[in-house]
């Protein structure tokens, strides 16, 4: 039997939310994950429209015939441009120490710059360091989120009458990527060691990962390395697996997705920002520092984390280090009571783990010409 409505039964309005987010960014995408996530768990009446490569574009959006905007407003341009919208908005992005910072008259969700700095320096305190500094971003309008980490950073070394040791850096791009890699490779090099280290965002910490291996640093045995945002592609592509702070981010869209529900339906939106906490450490190798005495072991692990899943053996880690294998046995055996064998198959298998636990299928190849067969 056909079902037919009756003119007394109400329809439920169907609202226009548009998203204004760059979705290749893992903190936009996490972001709106939460967001979809909360329009699934509650079935909230919503058509959503967002660019078709998940890109923010700002072009005539304050002409848009919606019913409400979820927009991230760490870009200064994105806040001008609603600025001039009559639709309820809701903005999402960095905290800031200064309440004038806050887009005035606008429901803030935010990302606790604080804790995340405050998170992961602990985690480099944990493994037993004493020494810090951070690898962050140039100063621009748009990177006003990174200078947030830079104060927080400043204020904890401040308070333990450390110096605050920060290098910025140069924007990365074809036509500088020599300059960028030579300069941090001398900031590395500048450094007393053994030094944990607090990159302000995952691509960021990878360079520093690449920069450490191009000088022959040894990662982390004298320099560790933890980053933030935890983002699976960035991971993929070091050679050596990154510990990162993990963002509250998916926390951030349920609640910003919430506050614009409540907005649709005539309920005021709180006076103050909704500062969410970080949810997290992904702890990988880059910062699981360890002190070790002997040279031999340091440059032998260091060896073994980026090639570990390629199939090394023994013989072609102590020909890196330019010892015997009986030698490099011997040292292993008195620094850490394990074999060289040993350590080469806990970093396979603790790979396999990750693999298996983020469900990422990994393929061994060998750029080195190594035997891929056994250990």
């Amino acid at each position: 039997m056909l079902f037919k409505p009756t003119s007394k039964m109400k329809t439920t309005k169907v609202h226009r939310i548009a998203l204004l987010f760059n979705a290749n960014k893992i903190f936009d995408y996490d972001v709106i994950a939460g967001i979809a996530a909360y329009f699934g768990n509650t079935r909230a009446a919503w058509d959503i429209f967002v660019e078709e490569d998940f890109r923010l574009r700002l072009s005539g959006i304050e002409h848009w015939q919606g019913d409400g905007i979820i927009a991230n407003f760490d870009d200064p341009a994105v806040a001008k441009a609603l600025s001039r919208c009559r639709v309820p908005v809701v903005a999402v992005g960095g905290s800031y120490a200064d309440p004038a910072n806050y887009p005035a008259g606008v429901p803030y969700v935010a990302t606790d710059n604080i804790k995340l700095i405050e998170l992961a320096r602990q985690h480099l305190i944990d493994v037993g360091l004493q020494r810090f500094a951070m690898f962050s971003v140039p100063a621009t309008e748009e990177n006003r989120w990174a200078q947030e980490r830079e104060n927080a950073f400043r204020s904890l070394m401040q308070g333990d009458r450390l110096k605050a040791e920060i290098f910025r850096g140069c924007e990365t791009s074809a036509h500088s990527w020599d300059e960028s890699v030579q300069g941090q490779i001398d900031w590395l090099r500048s450094l007393p060691k053994p030094v944990g280290i607090i990159a302000v965002s995952d691509a960021r910490a990878r360079q520093l990962l690449q920069a450490c291996i191009l000088a022959d640093i040894e990662v982390p045995e004298q320099v560790a390395i933890i980053g933030i945002d935890n983002d699976p592609l960035v991971r993929r592509l070091a050679r050596i697996p990154l510990s990162s702070v993990i963002h509250g981010a998916q926390e951030m869209g349920r609640t910003a997705a919430h506050l614009m529900e409540q907005m649709l339906h005539g309920v005021r939106p709180p006076n103050t920002p909704i500062v969410v906490p970080p949810a997290g450490i992904n702890v990988h190798a880059s910062s699981q520092y360890q002190l070790i005495k002997h040279p031999n072991v340091m440059r032998a692990r260091h060896f073994i984390r980026q090639y570990a899943c390629q199939g090394i053996k023994t013989e072609q880690v102590a020909a890196y280090v330019g010892v015997s294998r009986s030698s490099l046995d011997a040292n292993f055996r008195q620094e850490l009571g394990c074999s060289v064998h040993d350590v080469i198959l806990s970093f396979k298998l603790n790979a396999a783990k990750a693999g298996l636990e983020s469900g990422e299928s990994v393929i061994a190849s060998s750029p080195l010409g190594l035997d891929l067969d056994g250990f």
